[in-house]
């Protein structure tokens, strides 16, 4: 198993691409402790436990830096250490740019921005004591070519591989490494809502004529958690079906 003995913390494990996340790694060995708002939480962990492996579930906001110094504290008196950081959590408050409200930018980037700061802050430091760690930060595809109507979540995934680089040249000396990976378009409890005949318009768009399932993000992400990528730091990893190129 690819992960096995580690700990692994997924913020927004508990649906979406998190819950395939949390899921993945759980199943290659580590034990998976869910950070989420959501009560889904409880359930995602429940059933990676009744499948023989490891999690766990803590309500906590990504943006309560009190709260976040206490649960990587608890995890580390429990565990000894934190191997691995998936700073997964994120919103969406869509809006063109004149309708766009201070409200809705601030919201978006407390969460997708500030919110990885601060847990990547926070448990990095228990990283830099052991001399290892793999932080791996949602960014998105959005991040590098835009997309209408998302000024504020652009923004802010462009800014999580700004930062991504950023740490790759503070911590590398530590024995962490720090990658960004960018989803395209991916099928989850949200895309639910979309109409079909939108939805295959989307996937029309996709040089591979498809939506990534949670499963086809999640396997990038144990890429660059696990020791194969022992020498890949600072990369936005980009799975979005070619859209891109």
């Amino acid at each position: 198993m690819r992960l096995q003995n580690k700990i692994a913390v997924v913020t927004g494990g508990a649906r979406g691409i998190g819950k395939g996340v949390s899921e993945l790694f759980a199943k290659e060995g580590a034990t998976v402790i869910i950070w989420d708002l959501l009560e889904d939480g409880e359930q995602t962990a429940s059933n990676i436990n009744s499948k023989g492996h490891q999690a766990e579930f803590t309500k906590i906001s990504v943006t309560d830096k009190p709260a976040i110094e206490k649960e990587a504290e608890r995890i580390h008196q429990k565990y000894g250490k934190i191997d691995i950081l998936i700073n997964n959590a994120g919103i969406t408050k869509d809006r063109t740019l004149h309708k766009m409200s201070e409200a809705e930018w601030d919201a978006v980037v407390d969460v997708n921005l500030k919110g990885v700061f601060l847990c990547t802050q926070v448990v990095s430091k228990y990283m830099k004591d052991a001399g290892y760690g793999r932080i791996v930060s949602a960014a998105s595809n959005v991040g590098l070519r835009g997309n209408f109507g998302q000024t504020n979540y652009a923004a802010t995934k462009a800014g999580v591989i700004a930062m991504s680089k950023t740490w790759t040249m503070e911590l590398g000396k530590y024995g962490i490494t720090a990658n960004a990976l960018a989803p395209g378009f991916t099928l989850t409890e949200m895309t639910e809502q979309i109409p079909k005949e939108h939805l295959d318009g989307i996937k029309k768009q996709i040089p591979l004529q498809k939506a990534a399932t949670p499963l086809d993000i999640a396997y990038g992400y144990l890429y660059l958690a696990s020791d194969e990528a022992s020498y890949v730091s600072g990369i936005c990893l980009t799975i979005d079906g070619g859209i891109s190129r």
